[in-house]
């Protein structure tokens, strides 16, 4: 049953390579990026074989591998993967779920994933290989390794089968995956920049210290103090690493059996009330197209992925910055107009969200200034508590209310720019994005560079026009605080006549290329 299982997989594998060249070309670059990551991973492990410097080593070892054996449990579950090999496509074959659940564990051991690690933990028997002891005990670790992170990994993913089967609860998850790759980002600036010759080691060693007691990276550990002579906790560790393998295994089968008798879950259908925003805004072209743009920001996920990375780009910049020895009081002005530069860039591609839905403004003969003003409503009532709230926050954490005009003229400045350059560039410019209901990460090859070209002009364009305000408020800081009143007139007036240019000019082209923008729709 086992090879049939295995067999399975293997055909599973071969399939992939049945699809269209550019496809096929597209997997053998990956697969080959994985594998030779690997080999490189292993030919540095073999050299530390002739390093004298152990306990380096072993914490090292200990805190990547934890990484490792954490990412096989986590990512999966995060981020989804399409299970192949779910349980649940067995039921009806009356396999003893032992016999079953052994099997399914083993055809993980197949695949590019499994194979790069299998490598990888094999050249560490080499690392460890200073005597019989340190030998076998290294390729007893790196069998619990690997029989752990496969174990880890099927878990998760059935896990992920069951509880992750509707597309909100993945979209969720998925978010929730880049908002922690997001946030692990300020962690790896400051492992960089960290004096690794003085407290940089000091932090390894305590790091690996903890973990080399916890089920992450108690195999990692056994063979590293075995080789420093510390038999005692290799041996304590070896049973933690077991009791591990044994614990993953136990659950493994708890839940193949469980799925064995678990149909796939429905999704129940959300029974809405009324009309929603339709029914609390004007009965007009403008209200009506509000309302649907407050309707998507709520609902479509392609919307609100990328909303929730707004609160969070600020933090990304002030980690290194504040890693940098910025003063605080500095950084406390920064992340209301980081947050209204994307939030107004945002909208810079809002006509092709719509798909082929374009065609209810084309053939109603929607005009082109309704249509770009009731785009816009949801930003500006966003943006008005950001602007407000936020710089009244940020001000008092700076400790001076004076900097209040400058840093509502910056931030009203940016928003209204962004979005004067959205409203021109989402008609004349729109370039293929995810379809309506598909997962938001999953982002269409635009043609050539013009998806970028468009980015970086909306992004900067806006900064651009809002530098006049910008360097006022930066002279209200450091020169004379008259500068303030200043930035907060630059800001205003130059956002004001860019959103109405933008407006004017986007009403236009819209007006003119409502049969090229549903033409492109359809192409999309």
């Amino acid at each position: 049953m086992v090879a049939q299982l295995l067999g399975l997989k293997l055909r599973l594998i071969a399939n992939i390579f049945r699809r269209s060249p550019w496809q096929i070309v597209g997997i053998v670059v990956g697969l080959a990026y994985g594998l030779g990551a690997a080999v490189a991973l292993a030919i540095l492990l073999v050299s530390l074989r002739f390093s004298g410097d152990l306990a380096l080593i072993r914490d090292g070892l200990i805190v990547g591998g934890s990484l490792v054996v954490a990412g096989s449990l986590v990512l999966p579950l995060i981020f989804g993967v399409d299970d192949t090999m779910d349980p649940r496509k067995f039921a009806l074959f009356a396999m003893p779920t032992r016999t079953l659940s052994f099997g399914l564990a083993v055809s993980g051991l197949i695949g590019v994933p499994a194979v790069a690690l299998t490598v990888v933990t094999l050249s560490t028997v080499v690392t460890w290989s200073r005597g019989i002891g340190e030998t076998v005990l290294a390729i007893i670790s790196a069998a619990l390794i690997v029989a752990t992170c496969i174990l880890a990994s099927r878990v998760s993913t059935s896990i992920g089968a069951l509880l992750l089967s509707s597309r909100r609860s993945r979209e969720f998850s998925g978010v929730f995956g880049v908002l922690l790759v997001l946030l692990i980002s300020p962690v790896v600036v400051l492992l960089v920049s960290m004096d690794w010759g003085t407290s940089g080691l000091r932090v390894l060693s305590e790091f690996a210290g903890i973990l080399g007691w916890t089920p992450l990276g108690a195999a990692w550990a056994v063979p590293g103090d075995a080789a420093t002579g510390l038999w005692g906790s290799a041996l304590l560790k070896l049973v933690i690493a077991g009791g591990t393998l044994g614990g993953a295994w136990f659950v493994w089968q708890r839940l193949v059996a469980r799925m064995l008798v678990t149909p796939g879950r429905e999704v129940a259908a959300k029974q809405y009330g009324g009309l929603g925003w339709f029914d609390r805004l004007p009965h007009t072209p403008v209200g009506v197209i509000a309302a649907r743009s407050f309707t998507y920001w709520g609902r479509d996920s392609r919307y609100w992925a990328s909303l929730i990375m707004i609160p969070v780009i600020p933090f990304i910049v002030l980690v290194p910055l504040s890693i940098a020895t910025v003063p605080v009081h500095y950084l406390a002005l920064l992340p209301v107009p980081l947050m209204c530069i994307f939030l107004g860039w945002a909208l810079h591609n809002d006509v092709a969200y719509d798909s082929t839905a374009i065609w209810l403004h084309v053939v109603s003969g929607t005009r082109g200034v309704a249509d770009r003003i009731g785009r816009l409503v949801p930003a500006i009532v966003t943006g008005i508590p950001v602007i407000g709230l936020g710089s009244a926050l940020s001000v008092a954490v700076y400790g001076s209310w004076a900097q209040l005009p400058a840093l509502l003229g910056v931030s009203t400045c940016l928003l209204l720019t962004g979005l004067g350059f959205a409203s021109f560039t989402s008609a004349r410019f729109p370039y293929p994005v995810t379809r309506p209901g598909d997962s938001p990460f999953a982002q269409p090859q635009a043609s050539g560079t013009a998806s970028a070209l468009i980015q970086s002009l909306t992004l900067f364009g806006s900064v651009l026009l809002s530098s006049p305000a910008i360097i006022a408020a930066v002279l209200g800081i450091f020169v004379d605080p008259s500068w303030n009143r200043l930035a907060l007139i630059f800001g205003v007036g130059v956002g004001v006549v860019v959103l109405v240019g933008g407006v004017w000019l986007g009403a236009r082209t819209f007006d003119r290329r409502g049969p090229e923008m549903l033409a492109s729709a359809l192409r999309a």
